[in-house]
C-alpha cells in the first residue's frame, strides 16, 4: 500500500482537507466530464472514504449530511442520482510511467440510493468506488491536500478541474508554471469535443473564467501565457503563486455566495447603488436577503473575523437611528453608506 493512503488515514479527521492520490489529481478526464456539482460530489466521497478509499468495500453517504454542506445543500433523490450518473459515466485515464502502461476506468463501480424514509428526508447513499480508482489510490506515493470549502465554493468545473491539478503542483520544490499543448489543457478542463473549438472562444469561457474563480477563492494566484509558433497558439504556460496573505480569500469562503461574482468582477458597488430595496423598517435582515448580503460583504471587506460579526437586529436599529436623525428616507442609496460606517466603526469605544 503506498504513502497516500496513510496520509489520508491520518487526516480523516480534518474537515477542512482532502487528499487525494496526485495521479488521480492530474488525471485527464477524456470523455464525458462531470460538472461541477458532480466534480464537489467526487471530492465529498473521497474525503469521507479517506484512508479506505482503496479498498472494495462499500462507503455510505447520508443526505443530511451533504445538505449540511455549503455549496452542496440544494439536493434531493432526483438530483443527486443525476450527479452519480455523471461520476459513473466519467472516465479517467492514468499513465503509469514506470510500468509504461496507460490505465483507462471509472471512478465508482456501483451506486445504490435506498429511499425506504424518503418522506421524513432520510436518504442514504452507497457506493463502491471503481477499480482504476482503488488502484490508483493504492498505489500513490504522492499526494495532494485540497481545500475542501474552496472546492465546495466554486461554480465552475473548469475551476474545480484546474485547481485541483494545480494544487497537485503547487508544493512542488522550484516549480512554479507548467506547459499545455493545447489538447492537454481541453481534457485537463474537460471541454467537449467540438465545443470551444477557437482559442478566444476557450480563453473567454474557460481559462480565464477558472483562473479568476480558483485566484478569488484560493490561495493560489494564477497567470495563463499563450505561446505562439507564428499567429497560432500552440500551448499555453499555466503559472501559479501560493499568496502571502490568503486572508482575503479567507474571508470570501466565509461571505455569502451572493453577490460573489459581482465581487469578484469589482461590480459590487453598482449593484448597490440600483438593486438595494428599502432598508428594513424593523428588525435585522433575515426577511431581506439583499440586504443581509450586503451587511457580510461589508463585514468581510472591512477585514474583521467572520466570528464576531455583530447581532445584524443591533446594527439595523442603528442606522435606522442615524437615517432618522438625518432624516434619510430608507429607499435612499446612502443607506449602504451609512451601514459601512456603522460597521467600521462598531465595537469602538
Amino acid at each position: 500500500m503506498g504513502k497516500t493512503i496513510q496520509v489520508a488515514s491520518d487526516r480523516e479527521a480534518d474537515q477542512g482537507k482532502t487528499v487525494l492520490p496526485t495521479e488521480f489529481a492530474r488525471g485527464v478526464y477524456i470523455e464525458n466530464a462531470p460538472g461541477a456539482q458532480a466534480l464537489k460530489l467526487m471530492h465529498l466521497l473521497i474525503a469521507i472514504a479517506g484512508g479506505r478509499m482503496a479498498d472494495d468495500i462499500q462507503h455510505e453517504l447520508r443526505m443530511a449530511d451533504l445538505k449540511a454542506i455549503e455549496g452542496m445543500r440544494n439536493h434531493d433523490r432526483s438530483s443527486l442520482r443525476a450527479l452519480f450518473i455523471e461520476l459513473r459515466g466519467a472516465v479517467i485515464a492514468y499513465d503509469n510511467t514506470e510500468e509504461q502502461a496507460e490505465i483507462i476506468g471509472g471512478f465508482l463501480d456501483e451506486v445504490r440510493i435506498d429511499y425506504q424514509h424518503e418522506a421524513s428526508g432520510h436518504l442514504l447513499v452507497k457506493w463502491w468506488f471503481g477499480r482504476t480508482f482503488r488502484r490508483i489510490a493504492a498505489e500513490s506515493n504522492h499526494w495532494a491536500i485540497l481545500d475542501r470549502p474552496t472546492i465546495f465554493a466554486m461554480t465552475s468545473k473548469y475551476s474545480i478541474l484546474l485547481f485541483q491539478h494545480i494544487a497537485s503542483l503547487a508544493n512542488l520544490d522550484h516549480i512554479n508554471s507548467k506547459t499545455f499543448t493545447i489538447p492537454e489543457l481541453r481534457s485537463l478542463l474537460g471541454v467537449p469535443s467540438g465545443k470551444l473549438d477557437r482559442f478566444s472562444n476557450m480563453t473567454q469561457k474557460a481559462i480565464q473564467p477558472a483562473i479568476a474563480e480558483i485566484n478569488h477563492l484560493s490561495r493560489l494566484t494564477l497567470t495563463a501565457t499563450p505561446n505562439k509558433i507564428g499567429r497560432t497558439v500552440a500551448s499555453v504556460t499555466i503559472g501559479w503563486q501560493v499568496k502571502e496573505d490568503p486572508r482575503a480569500a479567507k474571508r470570501e469562503l466565509e461571505a455569502s455566495k451572493i453577490g460573489r461574482k459581482a465581487r469578484r468582477e469589482g461590480t459590487t458597488e453598482t449593484i448597490v447603488a440600483s438593486e438595494l430595496p428599502p432598508f428594513p423598517q424593523a428588525g435585522g435582515f433575515t426577511y431581506s436577503p439583499a440586504w443581509k448580503e450586503r451587511f457580510e460583504v461589508i463585514w468581510a471587506d472591512l477585514g474583521k473575523p467572520h466570528g464576531q460579526r455583530p447581532d445584524s437586529s443591533l446594527v439595523a436599529k442603528q442606522v435606522r437611528g442615524i437615517a432618522v436623525d438625518q432624516k434619510i428616507s430608507f429607499d435612499s442609496p446612502q443607506m449602504a453608506a451609512i451601514l459601512a460606517n456603522v460597521l467600521n466603526k462598531w465595537g469602538q469605544t
